[in-house]
């Protein structure tokens, strides 16, 4: 994994990149495998797209990994999701660490098991300091809770009302150190936004190829990053005539 290769053959690089990882279980459905089996495809996938991004230069990945709720799926499936994510954090987190990543994560901690727990945080701890490349694992996470979360905090604070504006809202978000994602991608073809940064992708550019998470390359990823740099971002304005 490195920054160091060439870019984009377009010069509009975005900064922030978030991808919901979305069509595992129907890519498993589709070759007769347990739901599971497209699970670990996703996340054997993982280590292809995180080098693909740093390679292009990209500061942030966010990844949609589990929703607050997903916590209605099957128990079953639950626990092997947790199983997974203890998996890559064992087998990765030395080699990401090595590789210059920093690992950050939005949402919460609850409902994992204190194991799992005292792995990410140490994972977090380990990789603090790397600057090469961030990557932002929203686990447990909700776009709606963080807000709800934001203003539960604010009122504990006592905050101002006159003091409210987009600035200081920001401040309390889980991404709080986070530049708004430029660019979020949704792979399956499915057009939602699934509870994902609600806040910060108001002016994100979304692309939403038809591809199965699993099956989402470099290529895909180079054709996501091109079509972001041809789209002209007004932010709600015009430009002069």
């Amino acid at each position: 994994m490195t920054t160091n290769e060439a870019p984009s053959r377009f010069s509009k690089v975005p900064r922030h990149v978030a991808i919901i990882m979305d069509g595992n279980g129907r890519w498993a459905q589709e070759r007769g495998l347990p739901r599971m089996a497209g699970h670990r495809a996703g996340t054997e996938n993982l280590r292809t797209i995180i080098r693909a991004i740093a390679k292009l230069g990209i500061e942030y990945l966010t990844l949609y990994a589990f929703s607050t709720e997903n916590w209605s799926r099957p128990k079953t499936e639950i626990a092997g999701l947790m199983h997974i994510l203890s998996e890559v954090i064992d087998r990765e987190i030395e080699e990401l660490h090595a590789e210059g990543a920093r690992l950050i994560h939005i949402g919460h901690l609850d409902g994992l098991s204190s194991t799992l727990q005292n792995k990410v945080r140490a994972a977090i701890e380990l990789t603090r300091h790397n600057q090469r490349i961030n990557i932002v694992l929203a686990f447990n996470y909700g776009g709606r809770d963080e807000i709800i979360h934001a203003i539960k905090r604010m009122l504990v604070e006592r905050v101002n009302p006159d003091d409210v504006d987009e600035t200081l809202v920001s401040h309390y978000m889980f991404t709080a150190e986070i530049p708004d994602p430029d660019l979020v991608i949704r792979t399956s073809g499915e057009q939602r936004t699934s509870n994902f940064l609600t806040w910060q992708t108001v002016y994100s550019e979304w692309i939403f190829p038809k591809v199965y998470w699993p099956d989402f390359n470099e290529e895909e990823l180079q054709k996501a990053v091109d079509e972001y740099a041809r789209r002209d971002r007004r932010f709600g304005g015009l430009k002069e005539a």
